[in-house]
């Protein structure tokens, strides 16, 4: 008991905080009176001491005698819902809410006894409090707990104190004609907030959210007493918007409801119960539950210092939701609970025997796995394998004690539906040590665990300090919640995607996250019809689903389908097919003819452009970085152009994509930006700005790098040729070969005998890696590789209320770096010639470890899991919403590949984006 308790004062995370509370009165009986009170007394909402079925005293007040008997019996609100039928027993329920809010509100009085009585008078009848009550309340009790007399405001802010009918108004602002005339026959014939409440909920089928222009006015003006005033409709009161992301996702009306519930302040302990009893474990509803898993928890690459479960320690390329001390002390605590021979789930109790002589190696992995929770790629979830599950029970379960029809078999079924590896833990991996030993130095993790304050997001430190800074391998920077009931943080600027206040899926608002660390200037996005669905090949498919067509990766969004335009060679193509297959668009030829088109891409010639849709207006010979985006020039008067080169994803004819930046440098420069950059005269400077106003020409962003002075051209995977590969690096493109390009290599999943014939591409950095080979590109590269399919209708939404400012791959690359959490691993990405997003996580070591392209390989496989199940750990930010679908490709490892790692040299990559690291 102490243990557990001790862990109140260092848990940060109010989910985290809520689960202990929750288990902690198996821990602590209920006869340890003065540490209850203390509990109580000190912790908003932890009052979990029992003092009886807070519903014993309304039991008179049902109407059903079965109901009213079953009520007596009873030990909770869960135990009626069979016998009283919750719309027509409202005042049995509006009695036992009345009482939970009493119980928790007044234990905060402790010993008191004026001041608890005081306080339990307010909640006795189902009336509003009077005048006098609260003032008693705040006499007695101010002194005593400030927690009190605000959990108290609470309830009474929220009770209609003014007639019902004074509210009448409200009802206009519903959004159908049906809703307002229920709600204002409601409003007449109720008096109570709770069947007020009930009433609209049941005759306008929507939820209470706060944002909903009725239940705003409605609570409002029922509350504070301001006559109608608008209260803030900032979508930060109250909300979770990330775990709302994830309600839309259920496939069960009473656990989409239960989870806008538990996503908004107004859940109590009594929904979580409800949710984990009707969700949290069941099949129908993974989707969801591993989405708000996301939110809570979201997988990150690393495990180590752990004290009790030593065997996930040293695993710095293993995914893992839970890695930390609080999790670790869970796992001893879940043992010691379970060697008095039962495990307690929400659902269910599974009888054992001593675990301390029955397999408690497997026990320890187990309670480790659940609290630690590794991720796997095809599935997010946290549950064991079936065969370990039906294993562990068959020779350790008391089966003397399980109900009738109970086996191993039928429990793991429920609990451990899977065997396949990559959808559950395999307990044999953590029933010993890491094979890594101490190297694991190799990869690092600054993020995790998280340094930095609740209120702050970390970041991977990629740009280095000047001289004589200390130097820290993270950032700490501001960020803000989505919602007040939120623990989910955005980076400050962010654009970000949450539900819209109508409450209906499939309707979003774009907001910013301002310097207020709120949401701020929100605009309503036009609803995606989330019920359209496609049809392929005579089949049905429904929004967000994924599937092949041929070999084309297609998906099915909002009605529309969206597929790769990947050229296809079927096993009935005739030979003269296979002789005329280029394995580029449209068949074309793989000579190299670049034109630039008005997107800002570069394609290997006019055929594969007009074959992407451009017409011959929107594309001129040469490539875009031969031509200057400055002459003649386009600026005003004192002003200078800058060449600022994009390729954009949105509408060439609706939002224009200029290459070129006007800029007027008329006050000082910031000097505490550190952001250096490198002029073509090998000079730096700290930023930009600093850059400009010394007249001189921006070489690529980041240090000064000696092998950079002078032009070594290199061809980027977006078939750009730079004058070195810093410039390339700075472009966020990493290099196909050595020299100009001259060459396009296919994007087809079949090899052809194209133009890479002629290139000589560098050895690979690692021995034993089997590389991928980006599509377009001739070289093979150790990396992780995304390929993206996107909808540009979206994009041009974004960009529309985004001041009309197009959406480039420069846009999508700096959001997703900042989920690479690993800095011996980078990200870089282009448009390929058939419009597939690519993205590629790279090491940024001249010879990487095998353990070093592991971890990229890893971060490629997270990203593509994030995007293909919409979780909002991506989807929230603007504009990768508008991802569909993903593949992942990784470079695997032979066993020639050394085990071991080899000594680390940092390469020029590695100096140039994270100089911060050369001296390890």
């Amino acid at each position: 008991c102490r243990q557990e308790c001790l862990q109140l004062s260092t848990i940060k995370s109010e989910s985290r905080l809520k689960h202990l509370l929750q288990r902690l009165p198996s821990y602590c009986p209920e006869s340890m009176n003065e540490l209850w009170v203390c509990i109580n007394s000190t912790l908003p909402g932890a009052s979990k001491k029992s003092e009886g079925w807070v519903g014993l005293g309304c039991c008179e007040l049902a109407i059903d005698p079965d109901c009213r008997q079953e009520c007596k019996l009873a030990s909770s609100k869960n135990d009626i819902r069979k016998k009283c039928e919750k719309g027509f027993e409202n005042a049995l329920y509006s009695c036992i809410s009345r009482n939970e809010m009493g119980s928790v509100c007044c234990s905060y009085a402790g010993r008191h006894t004026n001041c608890r009585e005081y306080c339990q008078a307010i909640f006795r009848t189902d009336s509003p409090p009077t005048l006098s009550q609260i003032k008693a309340v705040e006499d007695y009790c101010q002194s005593i707990s400030p927690e009190l007399i605000s959990c108290v405001e609470n309830y009474t802010e929220s009770y209609p104190i003014k007639n019902p009918i004074d509210s009448l108004y409200c009802c206009e602002r519903a959004d159908d004609a049906h809703c307002q005339t229920a709600c204002k026959r409601i409003l007449r014939t109720m008096k109570t907030e709770n069947e007020i409440i009930d009433g609209l909920i049941k005759e306008c089928d929507k939820q209470p959210l706060p944002q909903d222009p009725l239940w705003q006015c409605f609570l409002g003006n029922a509350g504070s007493g301001n006559n109608g005033v608008s209260v803030d409709t900032s979508p930060s009161t109250g909300l979770d918007s990330a775990k709302l992301h994830c309600c839309y996702k259920a496939n069960t009306t009473i656990c989409r409801e239960l989870c806008f519930t538990v996503s908004t302040n107004w859940g109590s302990t009594q929904s979580w119960q409800e949710f984990d009893q009707f969700c949290e474990y069941n099949p129908m509803e993974a989707a969801m539950v591993n989405c708000l898993a996301d939110v809570r928890e979201p997988c990150q690459l690393g495990c180590k210092d752990l004290t009790y479960c030593t065997n996930f320690n040293n695993r710095p390329t293993e995914l893992f939701r839970s890695c930390n001390a609080q999790s670790d002390q869970g796992a001893m605590s879940d043992i010691k609970l379970w060697e008095e021979g039962s495990i307690k789930m929400p659902f269910m109790n599974i009888p054992v025997l001593d675990i301390r002589k029955c397999r408690p190696e497997m026990w320890k992995a187990v309670a480790c796995a659940l609290q630690i929770k590794p991720c796997y790629s095809k599935s997010r979830g946290s549950v064991i394998c079936k065969s370990d599950c039906v294993d562990i029970l068959t020779h350790c379960g008391d089966h003397s004690k399980f109900n009738e029809g109970q086996s191993p078999e039928t429990i793991c079924d429920l609990l451990s539906p899977t065997d396949d590896p990559e959808r559950c833990i395999p307990l044999q991996r953590y029933l010993s040590p890491s094979s890594l030993g101490d190297i694991i130095e190799e990869v690092i993790h600054p993020c995790n665990p998280n340094p930095c304050p609740s209120n702050q997001l970390c970041e991977v430190n990629r740009k280095g300090c000047q001289p004589g800074q200390e130097c820290l391998p993270y950032f700490c920077v501001q960020g803000c919640k989505l919602g007040e009931a939120s623990e989910f943080l955005v980076h400050r600027r962010a654009l970000i995607q949450v539900p819209s206040p109508k409450g209906e899926v499939g309707c979003y608002e774009i907001c910013t996250c301002g310097q207020s660390g709120h949401l701020e200037n929100c605009v309503d996005m036009p609803c995606v019809d989330t019920e359209k669905t496609c049809i392929v090949g005579g089949q049905r498919q429904s929004h967000g689903t994924s599937f092949k067509v041929d070999c084309h990766t297609c998906s099915c969004f909002a009605g529309e389908i969206v597929c790769s335009t990947r050229q296809c060679l079927s096993k009935q193509s005739s030979e003269e097919d296979r002789r005329r297959f280029t394995g580029l668009p449209c068949g074309c030829a793989d000579q190299f003819v670049p034109v630039c088109a008005k997107n800002g891409r570069t394609y290997p010639s006019a055929c594969v452009a007009r074959c992407m849709g451009l017409k011959d207006n929107q594309f001129e010979f040469g490539t875009c970085r031969d031509s200057d985006p400055c002459f003649p020039n386009p600026c005003r008067k004192g002003q200078r152009c800058i060449p600022k080169r994009k390729v954009c994803l949105t509408s060439i004819d609706d939002y224009p994509c200029t290459q070129y930046e006007c800029l007027t440098f008329s006050g000082p420069c910031d000097h505490s930006l550190v952001d250096p950059v490198c002029d073509i005269d090998n000079m730096e400077h700290p930023n930009l700005c600093e850059l400009y106003k010394s007249g001189k020409t921006l070489a690529y962003i980041g240090h000064c790098q000696d092998a950079c002075k002078k032009p070594n051209p290199v061809c980027g995977h977006n078939g750009e040729t730079y004058c070195t590969v810093c410039a390339a690096y700075s472009d966020r493109v990493a290099v196909d070969y050595p020299g100009r390009c001259h060459a396009v290599g296919v994007v087809s999943e079949v090899s052809t005998d194209s133009g890479c014939a002629t290139i000589n591409c560098p050895a690979l950095p690692t021995k034993g890696c089997n590389p991928v080979i980006p599509p377009g590109a001739c070289c093979p590269l150790c990396a992780g590789m995304l390929q993206i399919l996107w909808t540009k209708e979206q994009m041009n939404v974004f960009a529309k209320l985004n001041n009309n400012k197009p959406v480039t791959i420069h846009d999508i690359l700096q959001i997703l770096r900042l989920h690479i959490s690993v800095p011996q691993c980078d990200i870089f990405g282009y448009l390929s010639i058939d419009s597939e997003i690519v993205i590629l996580i790279v090491p940024v070591d001249e010879r990487p470890t095998p353990l070093q392209i592991e971890a990229c390989n890893k971060e490629a496989e997270k990203i593509d899991s994030l995007i293909n199940y919409g979780s909002p750990t991506l989807v929230s930010h603007v504009p990768l919403s508008a991802f569909t679908v993903s593949e992942v490709k990784v470079s695997t490892l032979t066993s020639a590949a050394p085990a071991l790692a080899m000594p680390v040299y940092f390469s020029l990559l590695l100096s140039f984006s994270f100089t911060l690291f050369v001296s390890l």
